[in-house]
């Protein structure tokens, strides 16, 4: 017996000490280092100091071209034709308690649209995808195609409506099957071919065009869903109208809810509000109308009924808004144009197991494949920035930053999901609270709020101070 014992206690002593050893290799204290301390600040900012000495803005007279392609899937087909868009099932992005379902049917069509901009030599593109994000590779292969034609990444602005019941497929790994569903190369192709079709009809409709900005607030129209009345909202509809020669116009609008009107219940096909809203628009002005997700991060949408119900609620009340401030927007067919766009390093991936502890960073990317560099770009359009990111960008954030190019005299949209996702940057303060969006999709610590705090503001400063051409 006493043997036995011995025995026992050696055994339980030896699986402790493995205990302790595999806690030590896999597991980690999160990092608060600063990030104006770290590596990957002193890399982007030696990026962003080499693109602001070559950024130059155009002033001249604009030229606009609108295009659009059908992004909607055609299910049932016999066998997967990817280069036609036919599948024979295609998951729904957006909800994991999907758990990967296909989609049934069609409610109302998805289509990525596609304005090109030119004045002087200053070319670029902004896009609007009626998709959750614009996910990185494919983003990647609608550049590869379009640098074929002379186009640089920094000329392309991507942006998605982030509706959840869009076309699934293109994600590989944990994170991306978990919201996308079961990977099929077929949905990346498709989805980037769409976004080349648009941008090359846009590009081949370039005419002398007008151009005109402006905001307004439906604060009633969203809501703080991470902390409610004790939080902010970002209420503003940012929009620009483009007007070419021959009377076609062509809209752009942003707004920070979140398309989630309608639930994981829907299983097919459709644009949500944003869709209503494009739709309603284009039905009243004969031309062409983007929506670009806005700072979706901790905002949900007031819709007022669930179902399409809502989501046509909100999105034919957000156009009627819209078409009222139409008739009182000054246009001009001179404006300043220039583009920005800023490699980003990104520090070590966290992956929480308590609030203060995470997976070593080797594991996490292990796990999770996610990226250690990202994309931010800005467009400035005459006295109007529009800035893009690269995540579920926090409306919370976004009120200083848009006050802070206020008094510069810009009015500024910030949009998300510019051709790769890094997950939720909300405000530091919520670091702590448990839940979806600051524990489980906060994927890169407690810095990266205040880091592309600033990087926003110093591309949002090069734009407004770059020489003009």
């Amino acid at each position: 017996m006493k043997r036995f014992r011995r025995t026992a206690a050696i055994l339980t002593g030896a699986l402790l000490a493995l205990a302790v050893v595999s806690s030590f290799l896999v597991l980690d204290t999160v990092d608060h280092t600063p990030y104006f301390r770290t590596s990957y600040y002193e890399q982007t900012s030696a990026r962003l100091r080499a693109s602001a000495a070559t950024n130059v803005i155009a002033r001249g007279e604009l030229h606009a071209g609108f295009g659009r392609a059908k992004l909607t899937p055609q299910i049932g087909a016999a066998q997967d034709d990817p280069q036609n868009g036919k599948f024979r099932s295609m998951p729904l992005a957006g909800y994991g308690d999907r758990r990967g379902r296909p989609a049934t049917g069609v409610h109302d069509d998805l289509f990525v649209k596609a304005v090109a901009l030119r004045v002087g030599d200053q070319l670029g593109v902004m896009f609007g995808a009626d998709a959750l994000i614009i996910p990185r590779e494919v983003a990647d292969l609608a550049a590869a195609e379009l640098a074929t034609q002379g186009l640089r990444r920094e000329q392309l602005y991507f942006s998605a409506t982030h509706t959840h019941c869009s076309l699934g497929g293109w994600g590989e790994g944990f994170v991306g099957e978990a919201f996308a569903g079961d990977f099929d190369p077929g949905a990346r192709l498709w989805f980037a071919q769409c976004l080349v079709s648009a941008a090359r009809a846009a590009l081949g409709d370039l005419q002398p065009a007008e151009f005109g900005a402006g905001v307004f607030a439906a604060p009633d129209l969203v809501r703080n869903r991470l902390v409610g009345e004790l939080g902010q909202i970002d209420p503003d509809f940012s929009y620009a109208v483009l007007k070419q020669a021959a009377g076609i116009t062509a809209v752009l609008g942003s707004f920070s809810a979140h398309a989630t009107v309608l639930s994981g219940r829907i299983m097919e096909f459709s644009g949500d509000y944003p869709g209503y809203w494009q739709r309603a628009v284009e039905a009243e002005t004969g031309g062409l109308a983007l929506f670009l997700a806005g700072c979706v991060g901790s905002h949900a949408p007031v819709p007022g009924e669930s179902g399409f119900a809502g989501a046509e609620r909100i999105g034919q009340e957000l156009s009627n808004r819209l078409l009222a401030q139409l008739p009182q927007t000054a246009l001009t067919n001179a404006i300043a144009f220039g583009l920005l766009g800023l490699d980003v390093s990104l520090p070590a991936f966290h992956t929480r197991v308590t609030d203060g502890i995470r997976l070593r960073p080797w594991l996490s990317a292990r796990l999770l494949q996610q990226p250690r560099d990202s994309f931010l770009q800005g467009f400035r359009l005459d006295r109007s920035l529009w800035i893009s990111t690269p995540c579920d960008f926090s409306g919370e954030l976004a009120l200083d930053i848009k006050a802070f190019t206020q008094l510069r005299g810009f009015t500024t949209a910030i949009t998300s999901f510019n051709g790769d996702y890094i997950g939720y940057v909300i405000p530091s303060r919520y670091y702590h609270l448990p839940g979806y969006e600051p524990r489980l999709m906060s994927f890169y610590g407690p810095a990266i709020p205040e880091y592309l705090d600033e990087l926003i503001r110093t591309v949002a400063l090069d734009l407004t101070d770059g020489p003009i051409d």
